[in-house]
């Protein structure tokens, strides 16, 4: 599934080529997505100019006069960018067109069709799927202070509180995977069993493998591609994500694997405590 760096990688894609600029038409192809696309979408934002594009958490987020357009990948949903003139027709797993008075075309595809395409006449901050989100791990909300009073109570595994979007959004699984290992952190650890150095630590560690991911275009996961096709390179520098039984690249040790909250958890069992 696309997380935060696949979803920021495709918002620094898209936006310097729609935003500014006035939707022509919107075409649906196949309105049966996670939740149903708006019937009349092209009603809805013909003729409105894009006044931003944005992203919370793994939402995409494009403003128009009247109201947002909310976007999420799911999980194998990408945007694609088409110039003028150079507009391929659609293909079976491509569910939706908006295109723009310069001719550009911003087109969606998703094989299992599980990301959505929603409008909603209203403020960002009031979307009902945007109100009980956590802070964002890029931004300076979110630091050892806020993270240490997010996990004093919870007594689950510091993984599933790092998943949990009400304590911060976008740390997807195999970003809290690198980020604990860097830490040093064992995954199963109870949250509130951490010191305020490991937190201090955590906190760092999560916001560089962010931002690394992001420089190196996200990941290539299974079906995930950017605004102009191409995949992400991070996986090139997985330390632990995917490396079942590999020797850890710090100390030899084979990498282990378990399950926590149904998600694939790797560690390294010597250099995580």
């Amino acid at each position: 599934m696309p997380e935060l760096p696949e979803v920021e990688t495709t918002l620094r894609g898209i936006s310097p080529h729609i935003q500014g600029k006035t939707v022509v038409s919107a075409t649906v192809h196949q309105a049966k997505l996670r939740w149903p696309v708006p019937e009349d979408l092209n009603g809805i934002l013909q003729q409105q100019n894009v006044l931003s594009c944005s992203r919370r958490a793994k939402y995409l987020i494009i403003r128009f006069q009247t109201g947002i357009l909310l976007i999420h990948l799911g999980m194998s949903g990408s945007l694609r960018i088409f110039r003028q003139d150079k507009h391929t027709p659609p293909g079976k797993h491509d569910h939706i067109d908006l295109l723009f008075d310069d001719g550009t075309l911003l087109r969606y595809h998703d094989p299992r069709r599980f990301g959505a395409f929603l409008w909603y006449p209203g403020a960002v901050e009031t979307h009902p799927l945007l109100t009980k989100l956590g802070p964002e791990p890029l931004d300076t909300e979110f630091n050892a202070g806020y993270l240490a009073a997010a996990l004093h109570k919870r007594k689950g595994p510091i993984k599933s509180a790092l998943m949990d979007n009400a304590v911060v959004v976008g740390v997807g699984n195999i970003y809290a995977n690198e980020s604990l290992f860097l830490a040093g952190i064992a995954p199963n650890r109870p949250a509130s069993s951490l010191t305020a150095p490991e937190i201090a630590l955590l906190t760092e560690t999560i916001r560089s493998v962010l931002q690394r991911a992001i420089e190196k275009g996200g990941s290539t996961l299974r079906d995930f591609v950017d605004s102009e096709g191409k995949s992400g390179y991070f996986q090139q520098e997985y330390r632990v994500y995917g490396r079942h039984r590999q020797p850890c690249l710090q100390c030899g040790t084979p990498i282990e694997k378990s399950i926590i909250g149904q998600r694939g958890t790797f560690y390294c069992p010597h250099c995580q405590q």
